[in-house]
């Protein structure tokens, strides 16, 4: 069996290390190693490892990188053939990680999967942060197996066989490090949201594909940092939705799509103010003018991703799924 690490990154959350870590500790077998990379905390969270987990390793960053580059920097000192990259938020069960690296170990061909992701306060339900493996729709709109948009639908078995996914959660995410590496890992610039779907299409590019074990189940509580009203969340999804869909598709779709998007998010941010919602709707003007601040430093990477791709995903849903949401088909078997 590969080696591999459970690599949970920590802010100021001593809160959740206390209540979520105990599972993880207990339910990972010893040749796994645990390691918690601390962004900067100021809180109790490294004295609480110290004192109460023993066995857990620490990597300490000198400040907070956010998500996306807070794990990059906390993986170069990290040595396993496969990461584990678990929110500290997250409940795990018996034997969750076995599934996993069989699965990697089994198909050279995938680069990342995901366990079943299931609500941590309902636990009859799946969880929205990922479900049972992502996809987005032909204009860049995230949706799961068990989520499609606010919809969340109970778990009832249905969606319990492995499949090949467009993304994988990054609140549970076990990936290759090799493929990891060769990627670059995220990109450090999206701060936080939106880097692990964009991290899966750049993997797809280059021949890889990105998975679902449901064999693998977490409890994820989600909206540990910031909460789904959050304008600060709204503008990262916003703006990094458009770096995604600008650096990864295809030049024959690309300019179609970010126009149809601005239509559709302009709708959005009118929706917000009309609904007295004045944040979110500056969140949303701030993060296009912001997306198109950062166009020529995303025309590089673009050139870059474009260059040494070899495929397209094969996972993409072609059609809207805002427009079968609307006519009712609110789960995903429909």
């Amino acid at each position: 069996m590969s080696s591999c690490s459970v690599v949970i990154l920590n802010w100021n959350g001593e809160k959740h290390l206390k209540e979520f870590l105990p599972s993880v500790v207990d339910n990972t077998p010893e040749y796994i190693d645990v390691v918690v990379a601390d962004n900067g905390s100021n809180d109790g969270s490294l004295n609480l490892i110290r004192d109460s987990f023993p066995s857990v390793k620490i990597v300490e960053l000198d400040r907070n990188y956010g998500f996306a580059e807070g794990y990059n920097r906390a993986l170069t000192m990290v040595n396993s053939d496969y990461y584990i990259l678990l929110n500290s938020d997250v409940e795990v069960t018996p034997k969750w990680c076995e599934p996993l690296i069989e699965f990697l170990d089994a198909n050279n061909s995938y680069a990342a999967i995901a366990p079943k992701l299931i609500s941590y306060c309902e636990k009859e339900y799946f969880e929205y942060a990922g479900a049972c493996g992502g996809f987005i729709d032909w204009l860049g709109y995230p949706f799961c197996r068990g989520r499609i948009l606010s919809t969340i639908e109970k778990d009832c078995g249905q969606y319990d066989t492995q499949r090949e996914v467009f993304w994988a959660s990054g609140a549970s995410l076990c990936i290759r490090s090799s493929v990891f590496k060769e990627l670059g890992g995220f990109d450090g610039d999206f701060f936080a949201h939106m880097e692990e779907i964009d991290l899966c299409w750049r993997a797809q590019l280059i021949g890889y594909k990105i998975g679902i074990v449901p064999q693998s189940v977490v409890y994820h509580l989600g909206g540990g940092t910031l909460s789904v009203t959050s304008p600060r969340k709204t503008y990262l999804n916003f703006r990094n939705n458009l770096a995604m869909l600008y650096k990864n598709l295809p030049k024959r779709r690309l300019y179609i799509t970010l126009f149809l998007r601005m239509i559709l998010d302009g709708a959005s941010a009118l929706v917000y103010l009309l609904s007295n919602k004045i944040e979110l709707f500056k969140a949303v003007f701030n993060a296009h003018i912001d997306f198109h601040k950062w166009r020529k430093t995303l025309k590089i990477k673009r050139e870059h991703i474009q260059s040494t791709a070899v495929m397209e995903s094969s996972q993409i849903y072609n059609k809207s799924i805002l427009l079968k949401y609307v006519l009712g088909q609110k789960r995903f078997k429909e």
